[in-house]
């Protein structure tokens, strides 16, 4: 059938292993100009963003806008030249550009896009989406980057997973700022 594009999960994660703490709250995220780097390098590897509703709304909200043009213009350019796709049975519409929603079977409609030709797919956050998939074997690498941060409660990553999922150690990176990046394929 020919080469399959992978679809890679990324997403941060407190050392407890919450990925959003009360209220959505983020502000925690550690990162910095290496962590850009690295986020930039990543997205070289790509062409198709998936979101679930909650992040593309945050994403919709920030990568737009005159700040994050500004601010990250790099990485604002990116994020919104790339296709993206938003699955979610609850949003009504979406308006960021080059943004495509999906409201039913996101399952197949994710195996369709792995055997078109072009770079890999991920997911962005969306722990949700990432639980709906899994059990389908669709992620074919997670990257899951822990910050050096406690929070005691919030968002677990991967709620509701129904079973077990093994996975292989497949990578790790260390940076300075004390985040280490987990790889890991599916075992």
């Amino acid at each position: 059938m020919g080469f399959m594009r992978k679809l890679l999960f990324f997403m941060l994660t407190s050392l407890d292993g919450y990925f959003e703490g009360p209220d959505h709250d983020i502000n925690w995220h550690n990162v910095d100009d290496e962590f850009n780097d690295f986020a930039i390098e990543q997205l070289k590897l790509v062409d198709t963003l998936l979101f679930g509703r909650v992040t593309y709304e945050m994403m919709a909200s920030y990568w737009p806008t005159p700040d994050a043009l500004a601010n990250d213009p790099i990485v604002a350019g990116i994020m919104n030249s790339y296709l993206k796709i938003v699955f979610s049975t609850t949003l009504p519409g979406v308006t960021w550009q080059n943004t495509r929603l999906v409201k039913a079977n996101a399952a197949q409609e994710i195996s369709r896009l792995k055997q078109q030709t072009g770079k890999d797919l991920i997911i962005f956050s969306s722990s949700d989406l990432a639980v709906t998939l899994i059990p389908h074997g669709l992620i074919d690498e997670f990257r899951i980057m822990v910050n050096p941060v406690v929070l005691g409660r919030g968002k677990p990553l991967f709620q509701g997973l129904q079973q077990p999922l093994s996975l292989k150690l497949a990578q790790t990176q260390t940076f300075k700022n004390g985040n280490v990046l987990l790889v890991y394929h599916p075992a």
